[in-house]
């Protein structure tokens, strides 16, 4: 039997039921007209003709013995097996080689009616062949115009027979976190492939080689994605799709892409010049902790701690201190330390930059003239560099021009320019700009050294550092086998 519904024998008020009634009508009017979820059918075959598939030749050299399918490079191969395949008896002697050719796939994105083509700069790096397929299966070779490591992007160009079609860029600061975008690519060389999902997170730093401020996404990205683009509802290209998080390699509903924001400058520097010219402000930053943002007034996490001000650099023109906390960049809150580097590489050289600071406590703001990033003020200049991959930093022989330069008078020793986040180095509190005296009670103040130490280290469980940061030394234990 069926009873009609008496609102009256309920405790809600009969204006609540009314109101629901409403919704309810109004939700299933939405999924009729089909605006409930957005329909992507029509935006796919708009914009796919602006999407590209790259695919690149590299020759290598590899091992011409058959040892190399039984043993790994990089194992020990015992001395029966190394006369069975004739491989050299001292360390120093080269194995035989042989050149082959490695081929690898990308995407990229068309930017310009006469054939300039947006992708990866990992893409297209060291190849010696690029090929570009449109999406109506004409081949064109391309050549590179210019690359740019640091934002992992590259310009490439063909000649195409007649204009092309090419996307609209968007502004990635309007996107909003849960909005819906759209991305097309050529995951494992299936080209023309759609995906959709949201915005999942913005101004995400993944590695410390390149700017922040990726923007996270769940929609698809897997390897043959990178270089293509990612898409809002309006049909404007965000960003460009750049890495994955996956322990497997393919994808776990993380991704990101480069803002289109920092995009769109680097494709201008490098069709107009071929290289990319950026702002440097010259100082040392760290991220502000809890325990920081106490100590520096701050009611919450926030901002850049300046650790360190380079000599005659903008900042120190400027009046910045060690101490005092970034919190804003032209406008635009800090509301995280990544985001500061791509703000200022960013600014013009010879702008004026306002900068809003917390120093003891007290809020001031500051004016600097942005300078130019040289490749000493990088702190990597041509010198010969130590990476350790199981202690996740990088480190440079400290020389007394680069000390002059870092405004330091410690001459000697290792200073760290990079270390990975999550890495035994970051987790036991090395920061980049600490000077390395000693190295298990040894001193260290070559590469060689460096190189020699960890080696030895490397059959213990821990490592025992000395180091100096500012005018204090003190003794840091990095657990190996965490």
């Amino acid at each position: 039997m069926v009873h009609a519904f008496n609102p009256k024998k309920h405790s809600l008020p009969v204006t609540t039921f009314v109101l629901l009634g409403i919704a309810l009508a109004m939700l299933s009017t939405r999924v009729a007209h089909g605006s409930a979820l957005p329909d992507f059918a029509d935006l796919a075959e708009k914009l796919s003709p602006t999407v590209v598939n790259i695919y690149t030749t590299q020759t290598v050299e590899v091992s011409s013995s058959p040892h190399q399918f039984f043993f790994p490079d990089d194992m020990d191969i015992p001395e029966p097996f190394k006369r069975f395949f004739g491989l050299p008896e001292r360390p120093d002697e080269q194995a035989p080689k042989r050149e082959m050719k490695r081929t690898s796939l990308g995407s990229g994105v068309i930017v310009t009616a006469d054939g300039y083509i947006l992708t990866n700069n990992h893409v297209v790096e060291d190849a010696d062949e690029i090929n570009v397929t449109l999406a109506t299966f004409e081949e064109y070779e391309a050549k590179i115009i210019g690359r740019d490591p640091k934002s992992d992007l590259a310009l490439i160009k063909i000649e195409p027979k007649a204009d092309l079609q090419y996307v609209t860029f968007g502004n990635s600061e309007k996107l909003r976190v849960g909005e819906w975008v759209l991305a097309i690519g050529n995951p494992f060389g299936l080209q023309q492939t759609v995906t959709s999902g949201i915005v999942s997170a913005k101004g995400r730093s993944i590695n410390s080689q390149s700017y922040g401020n990726f923007i996270q996404t769940d929609a698809s990205i897997n390897p043959g994605n990178s270089g293509g683009p990612l898409f809002n509802l309006e049909g404007e290209m965000v960003g460009v799709n750049t890495a994955i998080f996956s322990r497997t390699g393919g994808n776990i509903g993380i991704g990101f892409a480069i803002p289109v924001n920092m995009a769109k400058n680097v494709f201008a520097q490098l069709k107009d010049h071929g290289k990319v010219t950026r702002g440097w402000l010259g100082v040392m930053i760290q991220q502000v902790t809890s325990e920081l943002a106490e100590n520096f007034g701050l009611d919450r996490p926030i901002g850049a701690l300046v650790g360190q001000v380079i000599a005659d650099s903008p900042a120190e023109k400027a009046g910045l201190k060690p101490g005092d906390v970034i919190i804003e960049y032209n406008g635009k809150e800090i509301s995280q330390m990544s985001m500061l580097p791509a703000l200022v590489a960013n600014t013009d050289v010879g702008s004026k930059a306002k900068l809003i600071i917390i120093r003891d406590g007290n809020k001031q703001s500051i004016t600097v003239e942005i300078g130019k990033l040289e490749d000493e003020e990088q702190l990597v200049a041509d010198a010969e560099t130590g990476t350790s991959k199981k202690l996740g930093i990088t480190v440079q022989e400290l020389t007394p021009k680069l000390a002059e330069s870092l405004g330091i008078e410690q001459t000697q020793g290792l200073i760290v320019t990079d270390i990975s986040a999550g890495s035994a180095a970051a987790e036991a509190g090395i920061l980049r700009g600490d000077i390395i005296l000693e190295i298990n009670r040894e001193k260290v103040e070559k590469i060689g050294d460096y190189k020699n130490a960890l080696r030895e280290a490397e059959k213990k469980e821990n490592i025992l550092l000395l180091i100096k940061r500012d005018e204090h030394t003190r003794f840091v234990v990095i657990d190996l086998h965490e």
